[in-house]
């Protein structure tokens, strides 16, 4: 039976993850070390999976409100406001089904057929194919190595026409561990406001920084109302599978954006709500403590991983957020893909092809240092081993 002619074209169009269609030869590959996925090794905190595990005692089985529990809601506006220095009110805050539901939820409210999303890359898999998914039309801003991975202002420019919407600005970076800070987010905000643009901001790693203190766009002046972000628990509190998220914007646009959760969601996971609960609950008690351990965790990896890919003569950025290294491997003569592929046949370590999170990374390939020290001193003597 033909099921083409059932199938709607964007899903026919849509091209598989590169990520997930690596790592399905990886599952296959016995012994094999992966410093391919992006997910904490830390275990989520006891604190946290105690409240989930009382607030199911207890009987908090029901759904809640489709915005989210009020009281997560109104942690989640001190916790931004603390840390980060941003105001929103509760009602200007959506509780989602992790950072993915988010960047979909907001697409489809704002984009009509035909609509230009400005996607800065080497980036998160996922966003050119929901912009694509929403009836939009996903534009590419090439990010490069030379310019420590940020977006260039005059490259946004050269981007920008008529049907030009938005931008999505994902910093602390996904696959390069790239940031952007204040002075360099202000040129992006001049170019914005110029041509009337909003800003659609993932910063699901803003507490994973090295050195610095993460500056969100909406700091800039003129720019939160231009601002829509996302962000989540996954990263800095090591809750992935709790899959639970959430979405700041004006009221405005969080009316809608609520109309489409509501229809395809419902709400986020009752037991996780109260898992995120506790986290921001205890985390503004003690000036959250165990996301500083973990991060100093990072810190040490990241030394680790960026002077061992230096020394063995691959040139490695290094990166000031989040946990991956992005190193070029073009050096070997290989690109990324044959560089990740060959490494998997000879010597069992996985890491993931650059082309997987755009055309311009296709000389490097992405390494996640969110592993034990053990784990990657064995996969760095293996990529040595490979190399000689």
């Amino acid at each position: 039976m033909n099921y083409d002619k059932f199938l709607g074209n964007r899903a026919i169009n849509l091209k598989p993850s590169g990520i997930r269609k690596f790592f399905d030869v990886v599952n296959e590959v016995p012994n094999a070390i992966s410093l391919g996925v992006g997910e904490p090794d830390f275990i989520t905190p006891y604190n946290i999976r105690e409240a989930a595990i009382r607030s199911v005692q207890k009987g908090y089985t029901q759904y809640t409100s489709n915005q989210g529990r009020d009281e997560l809601r109104e942690l989640i506006s001190r916790y931004l406001e603390v840390r980060f220095n941003l105001k929103y009110d509760k009602k200007q805050i959506i509780v989602t089904i992790g950072g993915s539901e988010a960047v979909d939820l907001i697409l489809r409210a704002l984009i009509n057929p035909g609509d230009e999303i400005l996607v800065p890359e080497p980036c998160y898999v996922s966003y050119a194919p929901c912009v694509s998914l929403a009836g939009g039309v996903p534009v590419t801003v090439e990010c490069f190595q030379k310019d420590e991975f940020k977006v260039k202002p005059e490259n946004v420019i050269n981007k920008i026409t008529k049907k030009t919407k938005a931008i999505i600005l994902s910093f602390p970076n996904n696959p390069t561990g790239a940031v952007m800070e204040k002075e360099h987010l202000e040129k992006i905000a001049e170019i914005v406001e110029k041509n009337d643009l909003l800003v659609i901001s993932d910063e699901i790693y803003a507490e994973l920084t090295y050195g610095l203190k993460h500056t969100s766009i909406a700091n800039i002046a003129k720019m939160a109302e231009r601002t829509i972000l996302i962000s989540g628990f996954s990263k800095a509190f090591a809750m992935t599978g709790w899959r639970i998220g959430y979405i700041c914007a004006a009221q405005e646009i969080i009316k809608h954006v609520l109309k489409i959760h509501q229809y395809a969601i419902m709400c986020a996971p009752t037991v996780s709500q109260f898992a995120a609960t506790c986290a921001l609950k205890d985390g503004l008690a003690d000036n959250f403590s165990t996301v500083e351990e973990m991060k100093d965790e990072y810190n040490k990896r990241r030394r680790f991983m960026v002077k061992s890919f230096n020394d063995l003569g691959l040139k490695c950025f290094e990166p000031k957020g989040a946990f991956y290294v992005f190193p070029d491997v073009s050096k070997t003569g290989l690109d990324g893909d044959q560089f990740a592929e060959n490494l998997l046949k000879k010597e069992k370590v996985a890491v993931v092809p650059g082309s997987a999170f755009g055309e311009c990374g296709k000389n490097n390939v992405r390494c996640s240092y969110a592993y034990s020290m053990k784990n990657l001193d064995m996969a760095i003597e293996r990529i040595s081993n490979f190399l000689k």
